[in-house]
């Protein structure tokens, strides 16, 4: 796991955009944290760095929405399931497969639903107003060794403990 330290919502953005560049088909990535921690900030650094060129908020009310870039991104938010299932129903495992990059905010409540590996983003609100601490973990082979690359290539953040 590596700890780190944005400074800003553009900090967090670029940093979305630095997992961009290691992302590969069917990736996944669950983001956590409270409201406000900069999820969705993170998503549209990593929309960008994707390459979409479309605005990116919050499917919030309704739940996917998908953008076209170098990958594909589809982006959820779980925040107002109230079932697991309802994540199985909207075919999850349909949509890892489309090739793309697969983003669900709020994703820690409904891991039995996603594939094994995965990378987590968690958010944390800093000291600062606009720091945001930002723990990442790759669950699974696939990301170990793109998280140690994400590592070396993060040093403008502060690393924290």
């Amino acid at each position: 796991m590596i700890t780190l330290v944005t400074k800003s919502v553009d900090d967090t953005k670029a940093l979305g955009a630095e997992v961009a560049a290691l992302c590969r088909p069917r990736d996944v990535i669950v983001l956590a944290g409270d409201l406000g921690t900069g999820k969705t900030a993170f998503t549209q650094g990593l929309a960008r760095g994707l390459g979409v060129e479309e605005p990116v908020t919050s499917p919030a009310f309704v739940l996917v929405r998908t953008y076209a870039g170098r990958l594909p991104l589809t982006h959820i938010d779980v925040y107002r399931l109230d079932h697991i299932q309802e994540l199985v129903d909207l075919g999850i495992a349909e949509l890892v497969d489309e090739g793309g990059v697969t983003v669900v905010e709020w994703g820690d409540v409904v891991l039995p639903a996603l594939p094994a590996e995965f990378l987590e983003v968690r958010l944390e609100h800093g000291e600062a107003l606009d720091d945001r601490r930002v723990r990442i973990r790759a669950l699974g082979s696939s990301w170990s060794a793109r998280i140690a690359a994400l590592a070396g290539a993060a040093d403008r953040w502060t690393a924290a403990g």
